[in-house]
């Protein structure tokens, strides 16, 4: 057919010189998808996949998948770095910025939101009995999350060994966790070299290949000008990050002094985000570490509570970490007891900000420089046996939980039968009957509800 007579959007797409949609276009479209990512990175990157490589044609599978891959590698919310790698790759810098960030923003203020409710009204009964049905439901999907993550990383028997040792390290030894990190990425690196075959990671996939219109951003389409490595730009950012990540935190030491509350969220946030290899499950239990047991910002079934919240919102999982900053700020009443509220949404914004700082700087900086490594055995083999190790730090975390909801009193108390019967039935409709998480964390909260309507309450 004639180009003439091909209809318009197919001639934009068969066109070389298509031009990127308007920036206006991408935010409408980014600001879309910070309040649709529902279901965890997988669901999150699916709707990407959908929206981007088959609807709007905006980028190749092959490209897209390039990124993810690369995204896959980092420490961070993958979900989120691949939203900000593809808003860099087409509108530059700026791009990358609107596009992480508008992933972000959105659950921010529904999490600060439902904190504030959570803070203000989790006494009153009705909560309280909803809450008290969650508990148990957090417990059967963190356990879920670890065969789901082990049954596509445990490959073989040195995975394994290196998921029960680093189970052993944190629940038997209380070895803390950057520690087991440092020790399975040395256990991949020599792994890599002893049988490298155990330790060679798989592609990420988004969805079947098939036959597509051109893409804007296609398999050959050439590497802009912008997304080219050259040490000045490196350095120019480099130089930025510093001094905005230098200035946010010495600005918070100033006004609060270094043992402040607001300073030590940041600095002990910045150091999770670096840490954060293998999903937000994975940088969960350092943050229970920190929070719970270090810091004592919240306690273990506020923890839970705040987990349910992030699994029932969008955004990334890892966003979590505002509602334990909003619970921190309220708690440690920042501004004074008269200004709880203002602390929590503070708190939670300053987390935010130090959680999600780093991964903009994986992708504006490493994007052009580390994409290039993908698949060398020497950098993936580590990261291999550090995913290994998430394994049996999840259960961990599973173990945990689960101590704190069947037995709230500590181990010589009576067990809660009630919160006993609730996590059966949601382990049951997870793994036996694939239930969605929403689904499930909802009914949980209902029975929490009927039986607390009913006098039936946690011992």
């Amino acid at each position: 057919m004639p180009p003439m007579l091909l209809p318009l959007a197919d001639l934009a797409l068969s066109t070389p010189t298509a031009a990127m949609p308007s920036r206006r276009a991408a935010f409408a479209f980014w600001l879309k998808l910070g309040f649709i990512s529902f279901g965890g990175p997988a669901g999150q990157i699916a709707v990407m996949h959908e929206e981007l490589v088959e609807r709007r044609r905006w980028i190749s599978e092959q490209r897209f998948l390039h990124a993810l891959n690369y995204c896959m590698l980092l420490p961070g919310p993958e979900a989120q770095q691949l939203a900000t790698y593809i808003g860099w790759l087409m509108h530059r810098t700026a791009g990358g910025l609107v596009a992480g960030g508008l992933f972000v923003l959105p659950s921010l203020f529904i999490l600060v939101a439902l904190a504030w409710v959570y803070m203000a009204f989790g006494q009153v009964p009705a909560i309280a009995g909803l809450f008290h049905g969650i508990k148990p439901a957090v417990t059967a999907l963190v356990l879920h999350a670890a065969w789901r993550v082990g049954s596509r990383t445990l490959a073989n028997a040195w995975l394994w060994g290196i998921a029960v040792a680093s189970f052993v390290a944190i629940f038997v030894l209380r070895l803390p966790f950057p520690l087991i990190v440092l020790m399975a990425g040395v256990a991949g690196a020599i792994g890599g070299r002893i049988a490298p075959d155990k330790f060679r990671r798989g592609h990420a996939q988004a969805g079947a290949p098939g036959a597509h219109a051109p893409a804007l951003i296609d398999d050959h389409t050439p590497v802009p000008a912008h997304a080219r490595f050259a040490w000045p730009r490196t350095l120019r950012i480099v130089a930025a990050f510093m001094a905005l990540w230098g200035g946010a935190i010495g600005a918070l030491a100033a006004a609060c002094g270094w043992h402040g509350t607001l300073t030590q969220m940041a600095w002990f946030f910045t150091q999770a985000a670096w840490l954060g290899f293998g999903g937000a499950y994975a940088i969960l239990p350092y943050v229970v570490q920190g929070g719970v047991d270090q810091f004592h910002w919240l306690t273990a079934a506020q923890m839970m509570d705040g987990l349910a919240l992030g699994e029932t919102t969008p955004g990334p999982l890892i966003m979590v970490v505002a509602f334990v900053g909003f619970v921190g700020g309220w708690t440690q009443a920042v501004f004074g007891p008269g200004a709880l509220a203002l602390a929590g949404a503070v708190a939670a914004t300053v987390v935010t900000f130090f959680t999600f700082l780093p991964s903009f700087f994986f992708i504006l900086v490493g994007g052009p420089l580390i994409e290039s490594t993908h698949g060398n055995l020497k950098f993936t083999a580590p990261l291999t046996g550090v995913t290994a190790a998430v394994v049996g730090v999840i259960v961990n975390l599973a173990a945990f939980f689960a101590l704190h909801v069947l037995w709230p009193h500590g181990l010589g108390g009576r067990v809660d039968w009630a919160a006993l019967v609730i996590g059966v039935a949601c382990a049951v409709a997870l793994f036996r009957f694939q239930g969605g998480v929403i689904r499930v964390i909802a009914g949980a909260a209902l029975a929490g509800l009927l039986l607390a309507l009913a006098g039936v309450a946690a011992p």
